[in-house]
């Protein structure tokens, strides 16, 4: 603990109050004890890895709502004594074995949420734990969760306990037997069997005391009863009792054992207890920020502090009126002035108890982007400290405390002072308080100081590095309103209240009269500076509210910007399976249209050549339009006048062909591959004019002839192509040399990655004019030429 923050600051500042508050938050005694000896900390980089590991916590109670803390108890007083070779008693053995494994299930929580959520700090303290199952187990095993000695304990203690059981029942049935006797039953005031002292014994009439032999263990308050044990079962009870007696040895000798297992791990135990204290009072923390809605404040060591609506900690969420202040930038001194019961003290207060609370690594009641300084001291002095022990006045304890603090202070200090100079005779009072400000001002501190005096309003406005503040007070209420307004000195608001109230207008005027000319105008400037101030804080409202409503709409344009997108891309989507869709459709249709032009030609002798309907279906293939093309497309001329052999695009059919005849107006006639059809002038596009002397193609007719053809080569080389367009050429190759009557053909492809290779074999395997294919022979080009053979 830092020597300045002594009991009567935190006593001052509520801070016990706070760590109360925070007690209840701890799931064991060994937490609620840490919380209690939470002091703050000068030094910046340990205040920094206390919040982490707060926040830490707050993530894990955030994302798991806690960490799981059953069964963990406070066993450093067993653990010492096992050491020092003492036994322990059953329920202590049992909350050492409860302990440790409740140390082990918290390790194994928090290394499986170390994949949601980074905790470094908290696993680093898991580091320390030691595994001591096989003690608990041994522990478990003798001993239920009642905390009783289980038989299974030992083979001695379960014979010794079947013997005991036996024994007591042999007791209990000879007594039973005498009590169910009629001429017995008589002699008795109730027909039971009981104990006393441990034995079996019968409730006997006074009067009947001699009809039985044995010993008399008690009697009843009045004297009627007595408690005898009969001769007959004394022998029984004897043997009862010497088998509790070793019961009671083999049950020591078996905690003196487990005592032995507990000493012989009894450091590492208490490095784990150590562990679980620190880990409950890190989540106890965290539950403390959750009550309160608390945030993560950012911290700086060089005495700037921004609260933004800054929350007492101690006061009613529904009453509590928020802070808003900044200290350490601009200006590092803040005067308060006013008239009481504005909420001065209170405002100090908070400043206080939150950078107590940032210092001792606990989140603070602010909205989030809150700065708060590592001071090295905090000191303060708020209320009335008069002490009648030592007979001095209220201002002689406020001098005494703040020469104490202007002894002890530092540049790196935070000084709060209500009412300084108060107590004594006005004029001498302000002159000492302004004088106690400006040496503080000049040693370099934080300062905030509340005042009566108005002589400090002036002080306030002539030091740089000094800014008066008040609280708000609402004149038509007649109400404070709890707000601190930095930037505008207080006002004594009595004529105004007076006024309200109903005092005669010549009195007030009177004592207006009273007031000195200077006391006016600074009064005057500072009713002025409010109307300024109520102005701009209404326009800011009004340009902040302006500003909400632009980022709203601004955010509502770009989700519809987002939603546009994302339907044209689905748009786009769908058009290019849909297009890919009816360019399949129209492709399956040409093939059939060619396979039946084939089965024509082979059943009735049509004078058409194979070879030219493969190239025909190539025309097919490189037809297929290429999708989303937005740019760099030629627009094509339209028809409006077309001649024979003019070369046009079909636009409703997708493909290119030659006029041959012009059959009137509307219509012509096209030659699109082998076929000839009619169609309308308004679905052509002119691709390109044919030459005045070039005359129109002709179809030429000749007769089908499966010999072979000269121009049809016996090999293909396609080295260099993609796959795609080896297919092409591999299905019109395939045709030709089908037709041309060859046994087989070379295809070259070339080695390279062996993609095109795999490719070509892949579609001669399928292919319905080869019977076989193979690889090259070494004087045929080896694996760079595939062999087919024809069917």
């Amino acid at each position: 603990m830092t020597k300045s923050y002594n009991e009567k600051i935190l006593t001052t500042l509520d801070f016990h109050a706070v760590l109360h508050k925070c007690a209840g938050h701890a799931a064991t005694s060994l937490g609620k004890e840490l919380v209690e000896k939470l002091h703050p900390s000068g030094h910046f980089t340990e205040v920094k890895k206390r919040l982490q590991a707060t926040d830490e916590a707050v993530n894990v109670d955030r994302l798991k709502g806690g960490a799981p803390f059953g069964g963990i108890r406070d066993i450093r007083t067993a653990i010492h004594r096992a050491r020092i070779g003492g036994m322990l008693n059953p329920a202590e053995l049992l909350d050492v074995a409860l302990t440790s494994q409740g140390g082990r299930r918290l390790q194994k929580f928090l290394e499986d949420l170390n994949g949601d959520y980074a905790i470094p700090l908290l696993l680093e303290l898991t580091e320390s734990f030691t595994d001591h199952k096989p003690m608990e187990d041994r522990i478990k095993q003798c001993i239920d969760e009642n905390a009783s000695v289980v038989d299974s304990a030992s083979l001695e203690l379960a014979r010794i306990r079947h013997e005991l059981r036996t024994s007591e029942s042999r007791a209990r049935e000879r007594l039973e037997q005498m009590v169910r006797t009629p001429s017995i039953q008589k002699m008795l005031q109730e027909n039971l069997v009981t104990i006393r002292n441990d034995r079996y014994v019968i409730p006997v009439k006074q009067e009947y005391r001699s009809h039985f032999g044995g010993m008399i263990h008690d009697q009843s308050a009045s004297g009627a009863t007595l408690f005898i044990e009969p001769e007959g079962v004394v022998q029984l009870n004897n043997r009862v009792r010497e088998l509790k007696l070793k019961e009671e040895t083999e049950v020591e000798k078996i905690l003196h054992a487990l005592s032995a297992l507990v000493s012989e791990v009894a450091d590492p135990l208490l490095i784990n207890v150590e562990t679980l204290a620190e880990l409950d009072f890190i989540f106890a923390k965290a539950g403390l920020a959750r009550e309160m809605k608390a945030t993560l404040p950012l911290l700086n060591d060089r005495g700037f502090i921004k609260l933004k609506r800054g929350r007492h900690p101690l006061i009613p969420a529904d009453q509590v009126v928020p802070l808003d202040v900044e200290l350490g930038n601009k200006y590092s001194t803040i005067i308060v002035t006013g008239p009481n019961t504005g909420g001065k003290t209170v405002s100090l207060k908070t400043v206080g108890l939150l950078s107590l609370m940032a210092m001792s690594g606990l989140f603070v009641p602010a909205e989030e982007g809150s700065q708060l300084c590592v001071f090295d001291a905090i000191y303060a002095d708020i209320g009335d400290e008069q002490s009648i022990e030592q007979n001095l006045s209220t201002f002689s304890s406020h001098m005494t405390n703040i020469i104490r603090i202007l002894r002890e202070m530092t540049p790196k200090s935070l000084v709060l002072l209500d009412e300084v100079g108060a107590g004594t005779d006005p004029a001498e009072g302000s002159a000492l308080a302004i004088s106690i400000l400006e040496y503080i001002h000049k040693m370099g501190c934080r300062m905030i100081a509340t005042t009566h005096y108005s002589e400090l309003k002036a002080y306030a406005f002539d030091r740089q590095g000094v800014i008066n503040a008040s609280m708000e007070f609402d004149v038509q209420t007649l109400r404070p309103t709890y707000r601190l307004l930095v930037g505008v000195p207080g006002r004594s608001n009595a004529f105004a209240i007076a006024e309200r109230l109903g005092l005669a207008k010549s009195i007030i005027d009177h004592a207006r009269g009273q007031v000195g000319e200077e006391d006016q105008r600074v009064e005057s400037m500072i009713a002025t500076l409010e109307e300024n101030r109520l102005l701009a804080e209404s326009e800011r409202h009004s340009a902040e509210q302006l500003r909400r409503e632009v980022e709203s709409m601004r955010q509502q344009l770009e989700s519809e910007r987002q939603r546009f997108e994302e339907q044209r891309a689905k748009l786009l989507e769908k058009a290019e399976h849909d297009a890919l869709q009816a360019v399949a459709k129209a492709r399956r249709e040409a093939e059939e249209v060619i396979a039946e032009l084939r089965r024509i030609k082979r059943e009735e002798g049509s004078a058409v050549k194979d070879h030219k309907l493969s190239e025909l279906k190539k025309k097919m293939n490189n037809a297929v339009p290429e999708l989303r093309s937005k740019s760099g497309m030629k627009s094509q001329k339209k028809a409006d006048r077309v001649e024979p052999g003019d070369e046009v695009l079909v636009t409703n059919l997708g493909q290119k062909g030659h006029v041959v005849d012009i059959v009137n107006e509307q219509e012509v006639t096209v030659q699109l591959g082998i076929l000839k059809m009619k169609v309308n002038r308004t679905d052509l596009e002119l691709v390109k004019q044919a030459s005045a002397q070039k005359k129109p193609p002709q179809q030429s007719t000749t007769s089908l002839k499966r010999t072979r053809d000269d121009n049809v080569k016996m090999e293909l080389d396609l080295r260099g192509a993609n796959v795609e367009e080896a297919m092409i050429e591999v299905d019109r190759f395939l045709d030709e040399s089908y037709l041309a009557n060859f046994g087989h053909v070379y295809i070259i492809h070339g080695k390279g990655t062996g993609v095109l290779r795999t490719g070509i074999q892949e579609y001669l395997r399928k292919h319905k004019h080869v019977k076989s294919y193979r690889m090259g022979n070494y004087n045929e080009g080896g694996a760079g030429v595939t062999v087919a053979e024809l069917k």
